[in-house]
């Protein structure tokens, strides 16, 4: 794993990972222990946006077909008050919503994403080899009361 991280506005960390379940903790972890740092991010956006960050990096560690030694690229970034979580990967599978039945196990991640985020997409990646799968959350409190599916 690598990390990059500026500390100046705006604020971001970028980290590349193998495609190992394992990581995927890490990321986890890794996005909690900077969370600290950045003032406009609130106890509760971290919660959301460490629960984001594991669906699309468990997404890419498993469903991403891609070659050995290809890397998952994870970016966070917090900038005009919002949160970005990026994740990259090598693989060309098209992300998909599934329509998970109350007896799967999985299948459920991108809804989840999509019901959190206040937007989400991806896109293909420089130079044609791979994808970006996005999401965005809100820093402003009050915003995110509004948009809460809990209302």
């Amino acid at each position: 794993m690598t990390a990059v991280r500026l500390d100046t506005p705006p604020s971001y960390v970028w980290w590349r990972f193998t495609r190992h379940p394992r990581n995927v903790a890490l990321s986890r972890r890794l996005l909690r222990e900077q969370a600290r740092a950045w003032e406009a991010v609130d106890d509760e956006l971290v919660e959301t946006a460490v629960l984001l960050l594991s669906e699309l990096m468990t997404n890419a560690c498993k469903h991403a077909r891609m070659s050995p030694g290809r890397e998952i690229h994870a970016l966070c970034i917090v900038t005009d008050g919002t949160l970005r979580i990026e994740v990259s990967d090598a693989g060309d599978g098209i992300p998909r919503r599934c329509r998970a039945s109350a007896e799967d196990e999985a299948g459920r991640g991108l809804r989840l994403v999509a019901a959190l985020a206040d937007r989400w997409g991806f896109c293909p990646r420089p130079h044609g080899i791979g994808k970006t799968v996005w999401c965005e959350l809100s820093c402003a409190a009050q915003e995110r009361a509004r948009r809460s599916p809990l209302k």
